[in-house]
């Protein structure tokens, strides 16, 4: 694999600590990447999850969510329905549009002040949306999980149940393969089996301990 140059981004000439934002397709495997570096001690900032917790029952954001697409979406233990809401938002981009501008905001201020609170000679944000959103500006290499968008699908049905026509809807709505390596400092892919992925995995954390070391330049 080849590791092109690297320049972390520093403030008053002090140098910042290496951010991964490590992306790929639905299903592609990001889950199961990020905590084989977290196995390594990395640590892990996952959008997601802040997702999470920012839209937990009783905040602030679950009730603009709920105004705008509806009470329908929140469960009888006050969560939101994720499953439903995502089936409503990949078929109209309008309302994509409507849920991301909700909770992009709240989810990056957290990402910010999550990493700046974690540490470590590098750190991996995992970022589903970071090409499509063109956020590579927030982080100093982007890490791709790729595989097969034939398989990406068999795993979108077996693990959300989803029908064939709304696996290969979620797929349409992100960005293409193709223009995900494009935007790729480095690239796992993750078609075999969990041997194979923990090398590849082991192999980036060595190199980006190295560039961790880099001074700025």
């Amino acid at each position: 694999m080849f590791f092109g140059p690297c320049k972390l981004r520093s403030v008053d000439g002090q140098r910042r600590i290496l951010r991964v934002g490590l992306t790929g397709g639905i299903a592609s495997g990001k889950t199961t990447v990020a905590r084989l570096f977290a196995a390594l001690g990395v640590p892990i900032i996952d959008t997601d999850a802040l997702s999470r917790e920012v839209t937990a029952p009783g905040t602030p954001l679950l009730r603009r969510i709920a105004e705008r697409f509806g009470a329908e979406f929140i469960g009888a233990d006050g969560s939101l329905d994720r499953r439903a809401l995502r089936r409503v938002v990949f078929a109209d981009p309008e309302a994509r549009a409507d849920l991301e501008a909700l909770t992009h905001p709240a989810i990056f201020e957290a990402m910010e002040r999550r990493s700046a609170a974690a540490g470590g000679p590098y750190q991996i944000l995992v970022m589903p949306l970071l090409v499509e959103k063109d956020h590579a500006p927030l982080v100093d290499r982007v890490l791709v999980v790729d595989c097969a968008e034939e398989l990406q699908i068999r795993r979108l049905q077996a693990r959300d149940g989803s029908t064939l026509d709304e696996a290969r809807a979620i797929l349409a709505a992100q960005a293409s393969r193709a223009v995900r390596l494009a935007a790729a400092d480095e690239v796992i892919t993750n078609d075999g089996d969990l041997h194979s992925l923990r090398a590849q995995v082991e192999q980036h954390h060595s190199r980006y301990r190295q560039l961790a070391t880099q001074a700025p330049t």
